[in-house]
């Protein structure tokens, strides 16, 4: 591990594509485009294609960036866990200031890309950067309370459709919000259970239990419970523009699970 972590302090003249997409986690960062699209048009009365690009370069971007932030962060974890100790950083292949370069311009074409759109957008974006680098990535040693904050970030990017759209945030917004913040908590801990040996060795306190039990498994349902719940608001009459059928509220439910 310590030859690893050696090697990527050294300068990086080069980089693969490959690594680059490992930093910035595309499939990743490809599915937040995806739902940052559908919110958009939900909320666009006309669809702009130009406005479409910005919102998935700039979104890219960003969750591009947030991605490496975290991986020069938990260079020193990733080593250790055996699903991330073939990333770019702790296997050598890049080094610390080749990752920090990549982060910092994507932030850069991030922010512009979307304040380009408003100023809202650019700016729910910007945060979504600052709370996922610097709020959950750190928490994940101290407290299992730190898949709460992530889940915000997590949730932003199919609000940001909306925002990017009509320049408000309003009921309509929140509602897409909050779908995405609720099944971050399924997604989270069913991870936290299936790699809780992967993330003991790293320190990292994934589990609202801190253990693969009987009340981590009800929370689970639980907030999978209330995911469902939201879901099902838009068919209700009282999210103003975003009223939808029963069925519609089902699709806009998956689509916030991606």
């Amino acid at each position: 591990m310590k030859s690893a972590l050696s090697t990527a302090h050294k300068s990086t003249t080069s980089i693969s594509f490959q690594d680059f997409k490992e930093i910035t986690k595309h499939r990743l960062s490809l599915s937040v485009v995806f739902s940052a699209i559908a919110g958009y048009l939900l909320g666009a009365t006309q669809v702009e294609w130009l406005a479409l690009l910005l919102l998935g370069f700039g979104g890219y971007c960003m969750v591009g960036a947030s991605n490496a932030f975290n991986q020069v962060i938990e260079r020193k974890e990733d080593a250790i866990m055996d699903r991330t100790r073939n990333r770019p950083i702790p296997a050598g292949r890049m080094s610390i200031q080749t990752a920090l370069i990549i982060a910092s311009v994507l932030t850069v074409l991030g922010i512009v890309s979307l304040y380009i759109l408003n100023p809202k957008t650019a700016f729910f974006g910007a945060l979504s950067i600052v709370l996922y680098t610097c709020a959950y990535t750190p928490l994940k040693k101290v407290s299992p309370l730190a898949v709460f904050v992530g889940a915000i970030p997590g949730a932003i990017p199919f609000m940001l459709g909306w925002v990017a759209a009509t320049n408000d945030f309003d009921i309509e917004p929140g509602t897409l919000f909050m779908i995405q913040f609720f099944w971050q908590f399924p997604h989270f801990w069913a991870l936290g259970w299936m790699l809780d040996d992967d993330y003991k060795k790293a320190g990292f306190k994934m589990l609202p239990t801190g253990k693969k039990n009987k009340g981590t498994l009800i929370q689970i349902i639980m907030y999978t419970l209330w995911m469902i719940v939201v879901s099902l608001v838009p068919a209700l009459g009282i999210t103003g523009r975003l009223h939808l059928s029963i069925g519609g509220a089902v699709l806009i439910g998956v689509l916030g699970m991606i």
